[in-house]
């Protein structure tokens, strides 16, 4: 999958807490305290735009509720460390490489590789569900970053639940996500029922498409913004002192 290139989409972060009622937003890890979370979920202007057409296209009564977005790369480690002395601590028994290997299956590696970043720190990759009118999330057979088979996308789908059983009840809405999801453009990681993709790398390689469109992202801050503004500025300074038939003799003010 990182052999993909990735064609570095200059497009913004923005927020989805501002959305309509359609879409809730319940930033999962900095709910929980974990450390470097955001009190948002940021995603890529062209992922949001999915989102709603997702959300819009659920029942009446029934609402898209984003958990998680674009993260920092120290969360992404947090998680990734966290899982891994879990597993190790459950089962003393798994080698190096099947410690990896079980880590990777729920939580990808922490990288801020142009050519390889983790896909929720590029701002395309989203972690969502669904709630009734109540805000009570509807039954998807297990919690939210659930790291066992039973999260598999297709668990029930290869493992048929009984007739009017809370794991048939579980099947049915994990259909009814994947379906206004992937029909919003979105593709889903085959280990987490909630994990979908828009432009980047994953969802590339699910899609087949020959280059992902975003790269790492970064959350703006105030001083970055001052820099652009005060670059911006310097840039308009510099063409009103030098007319338009000097200007292709300097490429810059000096």
């Amino acid at each position: 999958m990182t052999c993909i290139p990735v064609k570095g989409c200059d497009s913004t972060l923005v927020p989805t807490s501002l959305g309509p009622s359609c879409l809730k937003v319940y930033p999962a890890y900095a709910r929980l305290g974990i450390p470097g979370a955001v009190n948002e979920c940021l995603v890529r202007r062209a992922v949001y735009q999915r989102l709603l057409q997702a959300a819009r296209a659920l029942p009446e009564g029934l609402s898209l509720v984003v958990m998680d977005g674009w993260r920092p790369w120290r969360v992404q480690q947090y998680l990734f460390e966290t899982l891994y002395q879990s597993l190790k601590t459950h089962d003393p028994s798994l080698c190096e490489a099947q410690l990896l290997a079980r880590t990777r299956e729920f939580v990808s590696l922490p990288s801020r590789d142009p050519d390889a970043p983790s896909p929720h720190l590029t701002g395309g990759a989203v972690d969502v569900t669904i709630c009734d009118a109540d805000g009570l999330l509807l039954e998807m057979g297990t919690l939210f970053d659930e790291a066992t088979p039973e999260s598999h996308a297709d668990y029930f789908e290869r493992h048929p639940p009984g007739a009017d059983t809370p794991q048939a009840e579980a099947r049915d809405n994990r259909r009814l996500l994947y379906h206004v999801m992937t029909q919003a453009g979105f593709t889903n990681l085959p280990s987490e029922w909630w994990h979908f993709d828009f432009g980047d790398q994953l969802w590339a390689w699910y899609r087949g498409e020959p280059e992902a469109l975003f790269g790492p992202a970064e959350m703006d801050s105030i001083e970055s913004l001052w820099k652009r503004s005060l670059l911006a500025d310097d840039g308009v300074a510099c063409e009103a002192r030098w007319p338009a038939s000097r200007r292709h003799s300097r490429s810059r003010c000096g």
